[in-house]
């Protein structure tokens, strides 16, 4: 279904605006988000860095990771699987990677620094209070709390930790030798339900429920320094910018916009098992309204203008019209949009939280 979408194109200033759209379907803009489906051990599951449990035989690999803005194809390959028991989420990813390095080794130091897998989680999936977990190839972690994204001027809880974490790494060569070639590292991570439930609505393990989470590998060029591995510099002494390959493309590079972020479906099924999740069509309403949340939020001195033009548009999603509506109140303002598919309201608020709620 094409988007009837107006494009007004300043070329001495280089600016792409996006006018004004009458009925827009989600699939015109961009692909939905991915999902991935974490079911039981059939096993005992020893962190040791390695897939070789029958219930990591059994997983199945995710997608390979892609560009986060989805559109470039990285130079090396990252996959990851999942599995969970009554105590943990477990998590495996490996990672192609020619040079194996790492020179981080405190705790909660900015771990993206060094190449680095990470994590993010939001449990119930309303853009607020969600983990961040980072670990680079010497085991080193960097666990956060963020109750809002940075967009939001939330606050990041740092000294936060993951209790009864558990995390290795196994080398598929040497670390910081720059004298063979590797095939690469992976890690495994087991993180207690205890812990991530917090900050979930219901706060228990989810039982074939979904929680939105990404992924994420930045890696950076490097040069030797005295036989040393570092970040590579150009000529002016400024860092070449990292790479960022994820799982679930955010189509910005920005991994703390959680409404991109992909869906777990924690199913209370073995490993191995079938297993089917499709994604709620009210999350497509979802995705709408953030998309039009994102609009207002950096409209500066044009947000009457952004506002008169989103209030009271409609929008075709999944074959039905859903209109938007803009509500200016005493506390600031929010988006709003009644789902034909549930009858619920779906609401945005000014700070981005997301909520639902019986429109009876």
């Amino acid at each position: 279904m094409l988007a009837k979408t107006v494009f007004i194109k300043n070329r001495r200033q280089g600016m792409l605006l996006l006018a004004f759209l009458l009925f827009v379907s989600f699939g015109a803009a961009q692909s939905a988000p991915r999902t991935y489906a974490v079911q039981r051990t059939i096993d005992t599951i020893r962190v040791d860095g390695l897939d070789r449990e029958a219930s990591w035989r059994k997983a199945t690999w995710s997608a390979d990771y892609i560009d986060i803005e989805g559109d470039k194809v990285p130079k090396y390959r990252t996959r990851m699987k999942m599995l969970y028991d009554d105590v943990y989420l477990y998590f495996f990813a490996q990672m192609e990677e020619p040079h194996v390095w790492g020179d981080l080794q405190q705790r909660d130091t900015v771990i993206f620094y060094n190449n680095d897998f990470e994590i993010f989680i939001d449990p119930d999936g309303d853009t607020h209070n969600y983990y961040e977990f980072e670990m680079n190839a010497l085991n080193t972690v960097w666990d956060l709390f963020l109750t809002k994204p940075y967009r939001n001027h939330g606050k990041v809880i740092d000294s936060w930790d993951i209790q009864g974490l558990k995390t290795a790494v196994h080398i598929d060569g040497t670390l910081n030798s720059p004298d063979d070639t590797d095939k690469g590292w992976s890690v495994e991570i087991a993180i207690p339900w205890k812990v991530i439930t917090e900050a979930s609505n219901a706060n228990r393990l989810p039982k074939n429920e979904f929680w939105r989470i990404n992924f994420s590998r930045v890696n950076w060029d490097y040069e030797l320094k005295n036989g040393k591995y570092a970040r590579k510099r150009d000529e002016h002494g400024k860092f070449l910018p990292e790479y960022n390959w994820v799982w679930s493309p955010q189509g910005v590079i920005n991994m703390h916009e959680p409404e991109h972020w992909g869906y777990l479906y924690v199913s209370d099924t073995k490993v191995g098992e079938k297993v089917d999740f499709v994604i709620p069509k009210d999350e497509y309403i979802k995705w709408h309204l953030y998309a039009q949340y994102r609009r207002l939020l950096h409209a500066g001195d044009a947000f009457k203008k952004v506002k008169n033009e989103i209030d009271g548009a409609q929008a075709e999603i999944l074959d039905r019209v859903v209109q938007v509506r803009v509500v200016e109140c005493g506390y600031g303002w929010y988006l709003a949009a009644e789902s034909p598919f549930t009858k619920e309201t779906l609401v945005i608020k000014e700070d981005g939280k997301f909520m639902a709620y019986d429109s009876k």
